[in-house]
């Protein structure tokens, strides 16, 4: 096969991966399952697919298509090739207003589809969860529905043609037929008549009729995906009197990729929402009464009723996005209801509140009420749609596993349901988290399991079983829109009868008779608990880590990643994680791969140090260590963190290369530097040496190198401290200011500024004697050194550092280590010490903003000249929500307006930009939304950035130079006195 597999590698365009890596970044979804696939094929063309169709048929394997792999079944996981289109398939082809519809590949994003339709007035409804990377191809293929189900149904609703390969290569387009066009479409000798003649003849079968009828879900579940949808087709005009037109589409539309290869959808569009709306979030004390009260928020026809439970809102405490967003909750709540309703005018959503709060108050239901409007809108939807990830915060082995998450029944059904479904699992002393589509009677209803042992593997399908008996019991479905696939196919017969089983058979048989496409899934499943992402009895990782992971251990942390995809957003989508991912379109650059690759080998790795393997590093080599996925990740995934870890150990192995050590030891070169500045800046500047030292160091000839000053900024203090006039007792109060290896030694006008800023502002400075911050050694993987450096620099602060004497900082970077990595890499005996230091640490953006806060600094001591400021973040600074500080304290002076560049990370992230090998990404990652931004600004528009990498990026990448926000600031200041 090998051989083969390398043949048709050559013969299409696309990419074609047989190695062991790209198959195990490959073997998950989000759901519980894990099988390594034969290879994975990522097409450029039709032709490229019909050639795996070709090799498939002939070789008796399979395909597996694949979008943004968020599946929560196992759908994408298998054995064959997997096929994602989501690179390169991922064109708007055709847009008609006037019509409302659109055209698309499977590999448009459902959020960037909206955000070219905004213009036109329109958008595609249904919103899942996942929609900022979630694919149409992917939606349509689960027949996803979403929050506003209530209102625009589901996937398959909207779905008006799809155009597809069959299992023959043959191409199809599926549309809407009336009755003649139907009976015609059966004549034929092809493979497509052939599909029109089975259906006939099977929903033509009077008998077949009745039992569909009587076996398959309620028709008054919107939510239903269990099976294929014949009961659907049957409910057409060719079966069905007075039914409506035939459309295969209607099949297509849940089967999960096991009919035909999906190339292009025909989607119906809907009118925007009204302008006004606004969230009423009530609060219940008994997870019963917001079951009660779902029923009374229905009667007033909302656009979505969504359930949040205490579980969830106990996960947010410890995700710094998302705590941030609970800012609406009152006391601790049971459950939530999340009640959103849209009108023409805000009084009409107003009105509407007052009369629901008011008939659930009669009744005893709900003891808070508050409703939400504006911005504050989106942060709670955020918080709604991070659910399934911050379920995987649970510390140790124990997760909300998705096993019986997608039982949808008649919404009326719900309250007695769920009841049953409670007390089935105290049965057997189980809970559960209970989530989401309350308005639709579909509960994500998580029980927390440990597969790893064997009682919890054995409880995954004895759970899964008694639930699938009490849905059949209220006539439910077992999924009500992530699909069947491998979890939930077993127990299809049982849902719809035998009858109804062989049917759905014989249709998979006459569309796919090689079994070509996607096997394994909704009809013929394995068993549900084989092939499982953890393995009952595995080994322990033992392996003694330098940082602390609190609660649990490194391969628990990494676990905390469920392959929900967050990391797969474009930079259309804002925010900063995955930069590279933003870049590269590879899944093999996403965190999910990256936490991928060292479950794995930590996992499974026979070697003494689990983590000398290649295969890893090679994987990790694109994490830009910019902490996007430390508070955007809702599983709070800390890739720098671990990667840092992984080069510890890795280097144990394999040495420290050159570059890591020179880069690692910044602070001392500099400092050599420093003695003689004009000719270290020669050399690193000068025309005649610098490429030399470039070439030398593995830097990239394109990148500039930054210059020293010819003072550090630790001599200028000493200096200034000299002719100081201004005794203590005149000012404020004390900072002490942690002088960074980059202030100290390149950015010295920036210290100096912030020095004299704060002086001019009432405060007194004192810069202690501490040493550099060990960011350099931690982005290199020098974490013993780094520990050195954090217990000596927390033993050295702490007699000083006090909340009334706090410690500032001026390059995010640096002075964030004392919050994030310091209390994970200090002894124990230093732990709580670190975390009351890191109590009384901050950016002097921060600082600064809560003094004016305070009443301490006054607009008065600033200049009132209008000034328009552009404000890029520090990846960093953006992962502890720290910007708003920096927007603050910028927008303070009289007549200062600040707008923030909606960029994530800058490309540059610490010496990751400089590095030969990665200059060409870098500058890519600049170019997807901060580079053209600066562009277009004029020369009066003022341009800030926090951080030294993101200003030498934007120098490099625009010609513009932008300031520190203490450079505005002190620029800004009416009296300057420098001898303070």
């Amino acid at each position: 096969m090998k051989d083969k597999l390398k043949v048709l590698a050559a013969s299409i365009e696309g990419e074609f991966y047989t190695d062991e890596t790209m198959r195990l970044l490959y073997a998950t979804d989000a759901s519980a399952y894990s099988e390594l696939p034969l290879a994975v094929a990522i097409p450029v063309s039709i032709n490229d697919l019909k050639q795996l169709i070709r090799f498939a048929d002939r070789e008796e394997t399979s395909l597996i298509p694949r979008t943004a792999g968020t599946s929560l079944a196992g759908q994408v996981v298998g054995n064959g090739i997997v096929v994602d289109v989501s690179k390169h398939f991922n064109k708007i082809l055709e847009i008609n207003p006037d019509e409302r519809w659109v055209r698309v590949q499977p590999g448009v994003v459902r959020d960037e589809l909206n955000l070219m339709l905004k213009p036109y007035g329109l958008f595609f409804g249904p919103e899942t969860s996942t929609a900022n990377r979630a694919m149409i191809g992917g939606m349509v293929g689960n027949n996803s529905c979403g929050s506003n189900s209530v209102v625009y149904k589901s996937t398959r609703e909207h779905t008006l043609e799809i155009k597809a390969l069959l299992s023959d290569g043959s191409e199809v387009i599926f549309k809407s037929l009336n009755f003649d066009e139907f009976i015609s479409k059966s004549y034929g000798s092809d493979l497509e008549a052939s599909l029109y003649r089975s259906i006939k003849h099977q929903l033509g079968n009077y008998e077949n009729q009745q039992e569909i009828r009587k076996e398959f879900p309620k028709k008054s579940i919107e939510r239903r995906n269990t099976g294929y949808a014949i009961d659907l087709l049957l409910d057409t005009e060719p079966f069905t009197a007075g039914g409506g037109h035939f459309n295969f589409c209607k099949l297509i539309a849940g089967s999960e990729g096991t009919l035909a290869f999906i190339t292009e959808i025909k989607l119906n569009l809907e009118p925007l929402p009204p302008a006004h709306s606004g969230l009423l979030c009530v609060h219940f004390n008994k997870l019963e009464e917001a079951l009660r009260a779902n029923l009374i928020a229905l009667k007033y026809k909302p656009n979505a009723v969504e359930l949040i439970d205490h579980y969830i809102l106990e996960c947010t405490r410890d995700n710094i996005e998302q705590r941030e967003n609970s800012f609406f909750v009152n006391g601790e709540p049971d459950a939530l209801l999340v009640i959103e309703y849209a009108k023409d005018t805000y009084e009409e959503v107003t009105e509407i509140a007052a009369q629901v709060e008011l008939e659930m108050r009669e009744l005893g239901l709900g003891y808070y009420f508050p409703l939400l409007s504006g911005s504050d809108i989106k942060k709670v939807w955020s918080l709604r749609k991070a659910g399934l990830g911050l379920l995987s915060n649970l510390p140790g082995d124990e997760k909300a596993v998705p096993v019986i998450e997608d039982t949808a029944v008649d919404v009326q059904d719900l309250p007695a349901y769920i009841n049953e479904f409670n007390e089935i699992l105290r049965k057997h002393g189980l809970y559960s988290v209970h989530y989401a589509h309350a308005g639709s009677g579909e509960i994500h209803l998580r029980p927390i399991l440990n597969l790893k042992s064997e009682s919890g593997n054995k409880m995954f399908r004895v759970i899964a079983e008694e639930i699938a008996v009490l849905v059949k019991k209220y006539k439910g479905s077992l999924s009500g829109e992530h699909g069947d696939g491998r979890l939930r196919g077993e127990f299809i017969e049982q849902m719809i009868g035998t009858k109804n089983y062989a049917l759905l058979k014989s249709l998979k048989n006459t569309w796919d008779p090689k079994n070509i496409f996607n096997p394994g899934k909704i009809i013929d499943t394995p068993p549900m608990d084989t092939m499982l992402r953890y393995e009952a009895g595995q080994k322990s990782f033992t392996a003694k880590t330098v940082f602390r992971y609190t609660g649990q251990n490194m391969l628990q942390h990494v676990e905390q990643c469920n392959g929900s995809g967050d990391c797969r957003k474009s930079h259309l989508a804002g925010g900063t994680m995955c930069p590279s991912y933003m870049a590269t379109h590879n899944e093999k650059d996403t965190t999910r791969a990256r936490a991928n690759i060292l479950r794995n080998f930590l996992t499974h790795s026979d070697q003494l140090n689990k983590f000398d393997h290649k295969e890893i590093k090679d994987v990790l080599d694109l994490c830009l260590s910019c902490k996007g996925c430390k508070s955007e990740c809702p599983s709070n995934v800390d890739m720098a963190k671990l990667k840092a870890e992984f080069l510890q150990h890795y280097q144990d192995a394999n040495g420290i290369p050159i570059r890591a050590r020179l880069i690692a030891n910044f602070n001392n070169i500099t400092a050599l530097g420093s003695i003689w500045p004009s000719l270290y800046n020669w050399m690193m500047t000068g025309p005649l040496l610098t490429n030399v030292m470039k070439k030398l160091a593995g830097f990239a000839l394109k990148r500039s190198m930054p210059a020293i000053h010819s003072i550090t900024l630790r001599n200028w203090f000493i200096k200034h401290q000299r002719i100081k006039q201004k005794k203590q007792d005149q000012f404020l109060k004390k900072v002490y200011l942690f002088c960074d290896e980059f202030t100290n030694y390149q950015d010295t006008e920036i210290g100096i500024k912030a020095i004299l800023l704060l002086e001019n502002l009432g405060y007194e400075v004192i810069i202690p004697i501490h040493l550099e911050s060990g960011r350099a050694a931690i982005s290199k993987g020098l974490l013993r050194k780094a520990k050195k450096i954090a217990e000596h620099n927390v033993w050295c602060l702490d007699p000083l550092i006090k909340e009334e004497s706090p410690l500032i900082g001026i390059e995010p970077s640096a002075i964030l280590t004392f919050r994030d990595e310091y209390p994970d890499l200090v002894q124990e005996e230093q732990l709580e010490t670190a975390k009351k230091l890191a109590a009384n640490t901050f950016m002097i953006d921060e600082f600064l903003a809560m003094e004016m806060k305070r009443g301490n600094i006054q607009k008065s001591q600033f200049k009132s000249d209008k000034k328009q400021i552009k404000l890029h973040g520090h990846c960093q600074q953006k992962a502890f929500n720290a910007l708003s500080a920096t927007e603050q304290v910028l927008a303070f002076p009289e007549n200062y307006t600040v707008n923030t560049i909606p960029s994530g990370c800058c490309g540059m992230a610490g010496s990751f930009g400089y590095e030969k090998e990665h200059f060409e990404l870098s500058m890519q990652i600049g170019e997807l939304v901060l580079f053209p931004e600066i562009r277009k600004q004029t020369d009066e528009i003022v341009i800030a950035a926090p951080g030294t990498s993101c200003r030498h990026q934007i120098k490099d990448g625009t010609f513009r130079n932008a300031l520190h926000p203490v450079e505005v600031l002190y620029d800004a200041l009416k009296i300057v006195d420098t001898s303070l």
